[in-house]
């Protein structure tokens, strides 16, 4: 039996994720698909343009995170590029908004319908929405985001096992495949994967149904317009305040991450 928190949620507190739960199997499919079945050039693209980069969340050795997604902060994505106006090194705005929606519609016609069965049942509640994938070896440095108007679930869809998991505060949880697991990321957090495969999940980050629906509004465009200002290609998923306090390391038995950014030789 799970036991929950103020930081660990439980998933059916929030009914309206049962649609894109009952629905993984196929979601994961168009995830593999696409992975499988794209061009380099489309691949290439959705990783550059469709997924939210971060300034400030370290990672240690060479593994990555990767991500790409196609709802951001309650817009699809070709909507969100348009509405911001984002340039690229590679694509003016018209032309990053026009191939992400063909991506979209080629791809993901199934998760494009689960968000929007979502949304419509539940005002728009469901805000950011994308594929994330922790390579082999990842170790990522203990942060928070810094979204106090969301919660964030992940539903795992590619999940292997062994040493693959998410540490917060002091307990350390794991993803299941076909299940969310839903976590106030306001909370210091550092998760890993210590397996030799890779570990995918779908990032479906809420508004917390609890608060004034006008008040998390008013706070997520101001906390957007802050985050692109500083970073649009962070598609205001990421920002500076992202950053863990020192004596947060110290409180999670992780003052050992401290040293990383010297031994990564980061200014």
């Amino acid at each position: 039996m799970q036991s929950f928190n103020e930081y660990h949620l439980n998933p059916k507190e929030f009914p309206f994720l049962k649609i894109l739960q009952d629905n993984w199997q196929v979601i994961r499919d168009e995830f593999t698909s696409f992975i499988h079945q794209a061009s380099d050039e489309e691949l290439k693209f959705a990783y550059d343009v469709l997924g939210p980069k971060s300034k400030t969340i370290k990672t240690k050795g060479n593994s990555k995170y990767s991500a790409f997604g196609i709802l951001f902060q309650g817009l699809f994505i070709e909507e969100y590029i348009k509405a911001h106006q984002i340039k690229y090194p590679d694509y003016d705005t018209d032309e990053a908004s026009q191939k992400a929606l063909t991506l979209r519609h080629k791809y993901f016609v199934n998760l494009t319908n689960a968000i929007e069965k979502v949304n419509f049942s539940d005002d728009n509640i469901v805000r950011n929405v994308y594929f994330g994938t922790f390579h082999p070896g990842l170790d990522i440095k203990l942060h928070v985001n810094y979204n106090p108007h969301m919660n964030r679930g992940y539903l795992g869809l590619i999940v292997p096992e062994g040493d693959v998991a998410m540490k917060i505060c002091h307990e350390q949880l794991y993803w299941y495949k076909g299940e969310f697991m839903v976590l106030d990321h306001s909370y210091p957090h550092c998760p890993h994967n210590y397996t030799n495969y890779d570990r995918t999940v779908l990032v479906v980050d809420f508004f917390k149904p609890d608060m004034p629906r006008e008040e998390v509004i008013r706070f997520e465009q101001e906390q957007v317009a802050e985050r692109m200002q500083d970073n649009p290609y962070s598609l205001g998923v990421f920002g500076k305040s992202d950053k863990a306090k020192e004596e947060d390391f110290v409180k999670y038995g992780l003052a050992h991450q401290l040293e990383w950014d010297k031994a990564l030789g980061t200014p």
